[in-house]
Order: structure tokens, then sequence, then C-alpha cells
């Protein structure tokens, strides 16, 4: 029984849910099965004011799951208060509308990259910080849904409120307002969904979350060409795209994936990113490139767009990533922050353009 999800889901479909009349399974009340060798995990998600009727539910699907043989089970009711953001896991695709405004965002700029681990998500947070500075309204959505790094980057915890239980109220922390996925789950806890899922999800934080009058909504994306991109592109009108890549060949080979991605979406590049592009030595001063040097801009003058900044590899970089305050936060005037500052100087012109 422990390694049958099928089992599982045949005995659950036994057990009534006392609002509906159906079984648990069939109502939707039953969410987030996990069955593996270590037992049977699963979160019934109810309307508050009926904790009651459902906790009788609760113990005999436990009691039943037991008397089956599976020696760990756990099963958790949960439910949205008033204070508390709507569920992210939509029960039917939204029909296709076309690309929408979000409303009161004056741009939408995603931020990309080929592959994992270039750190597209240090230059995100740094970027939104860097523009709030200049007393620009900046967003930053974190849809990187299943790598969700953002809120820890900006120093921000607790869950999202939603006062009518569909809008999503953001959080805040450095002039930038917030929303991730991340913020909806524990830090250690994966993410498991499907594209539609994904979709579904990405389309209420983005449509259903209270941005407020924005002058820009930075969009951190996974690594890839994958579903949130396409969802991103034809939900939403997106502005353009800044494609970070790190020096090394490996990389810029998945760097050309995604800019071609977005021509094939029709999303402009606004310009790319060399990141972790030298190295020095804090001890002695000498200058090294780890990754190999120059790559990036050579791309960038091929394909004809700008090349935004260089980044440099370095500790106070991640130092202050990690810590919750990105460095142009943490030490504005600093010789690390400043290719941030430049980017956002380079961004406030094409704005203007």
């Amino acid at each position: 029984m422990a390694g049958s999800r099928e089992a599982v889901l045949e005995l659950l479909k036994s057990i009534t849910d006392p609002v509906s009349g159906d079984d648990i399974v069939a109502s939707g009340v039953m969410r987030a099965l996990n069955v593996d060798d270590t037992g049977v995990r699963f979160v019934m998600e109810i309307a508050p004011e009926h904790a009651k009727l459902y906790e009788p539910v609760r113990q005999e699907a436990e009691d039943r799951l037991k008397a089956q043989g599976v020696e760990k089970v756990q099963v958790v009711l949960t439910g949205h208060s008033n204070a508390a953001p709507p569920d992210l896991k939509p029960s039917k695709p939204a029909e296709p509308k076309g690309p929408q405004s979000i409303p009161g965002v004056k741009r939408i700029l995603a931020v990309a990259s080929g592959k994992g681990g270039v750190g597209k998500s240090t230059v995100s947070a740094n970027i939104a910080c860097a523009l709030a500075a200049q007393g620009r309204k900046v967003g930053l959505l974190d849809a990187d849904v299943y790598g969700p790094s953002q809120p820890r980057m900006l120093g921000v915890s607790g869950r999202p409120a939603s006062p009518d239980g569909k809008t999503i109220l953001p959080l805040r922390n450095h002039g930038v307002t917030m929303m991730s996925i991340g913020l909806m789950t524990n830090e250690d806890q994966a993410v498991v969904w499907r594209g539609p899922m994904l979709m579904g999800a990405l389309q209420q934080m983005m449509m259903q979350v209270q941005w407020g009058a924005l002058d820009v909504l930075i969009v951190d994306l996974p690594p890839g060409t994958g579903d949130v991109q396409m969802t991103l592109s034809q939900k939403a009108k997106v502005d353009g795209a800044i494609v970070v890549s790190t020096p090394q060949d490996v990389a810029l080979l998945d760097a050309r994936k995604g800019i071609d991605m977005f021509n094939q979406l029709n999303v402009p590049i606004v310009g790319m990113i060399e990141n972790m592009s030298t190295h020095v030595c804090s001890n002695c001063g000498h200058e090294e490139h780890v990754f190999g040097h120059g790559g990036v801009a050579a791309e960038a003058a091929k394909l004809g767009v700008p090349l935004l900044a260089e980044v440099p590899l370095d500790l106070e970089i991640r130092l202050a990533a990690d810590g919750g305050a990105p460095i142009v936060v943490s030490a504005p005037d600093s010789k690390q922050a400043r290719a941030f500052h430049d980017i956002a100087n380079a961004l406030v012109a094409w704005d203007k353009a």
C-alpha cells in the first residue's frame, strides 16, 4: 500500500466529504498527495469554519491507511482565512485572451538565462534595488517556481495576505514590491507541479497581485525555454528581456537559445549582461578570468544588442544576496555595486527612449 499511489487514491475515494457529499478526491479537498517508501502525506484544504466537520474525516483517513499497512500517515487540515492568500493551483486553465496589461504597471521587463547557475536571480534583485534607489517604483515577480530565491535575497518572509480571498497583497523591502511562490511554501518544500499548474500560478501572481502603480515590473524567470517563459510572453505584454550569461561557451550556447525564444515570441532584447566576468583576489589583487572573458560582449555585438554590464565574480555580492540585502543596498557606493547602478542607468534611458 505504501508504495502504491493508485491504491491510496482508491481508498480515499471511499471516504465521504461531509460538505459536498462526494468522496474527498472528487470534491477537490484532498491535495498534494505524496506516496513514497516513507509513508503517505496529503493536505485537506477546507473552509476554516468547517474544521470541526472535517476532523473526523481526517482521522478516518489516517486510521484506514494505517489499517492497510501504511506505517507513517500525515494528513493536514488547512484553509484560507481572510488574511491568507488564494490557492495558486487553478482548477481550470483560463481561456486564452492574448497578452494583457497588468493594471498599474507601466513596463514589464523579463530577466532570463539559457541555463541555471549564471546568477540571474542575484542580478534581478540588484537591478530592482538599484532602480528603486533612483526613485523608480519597482516590482519584482519571482517566476522561478521550482527554485524561488528572491524572498531570501530581498530579506522578505511571511505569507502574503488577501483581504477578499482573491486579491493577493505583495510584500515589500528595500523599496521593491515583491511576490514569489517561495512566500507560499516552506523554504525547504519542493514545488511538484506540472505545466498547467505552473501556468495558472504564474497568471495569478501576475494578474491577481495588487502591484499598485509601478514604473517597471521585473520578472525573474527560471532558466531555459519552457512553460513559464511562454506563458509570460503570451499572457502579459512584455516590453523587453535581459539575457544573463557567464562568458564560457557552454553558457553562451544556451543563452543563444533563450534569445531565439524571445525572438520567436516577439519580445525585444533590451541587452545582455556578462555575469562572473572576472575575479580579483582579495588578498593579492590578481585578476583572473575564471570562466573566460568577453564572450557575452562578442555575442551582444553579433546580435546588435547592448552589453549592459560586466559583473565581477565577487564574494561580497554573494554574501550580500544571502544576507537579504543585495550589494546595491548593503554597500551602494562600492565598486561591486557599480555595475548594477550602470545597468539601472541604462534601463532608465531605455524607458525614456
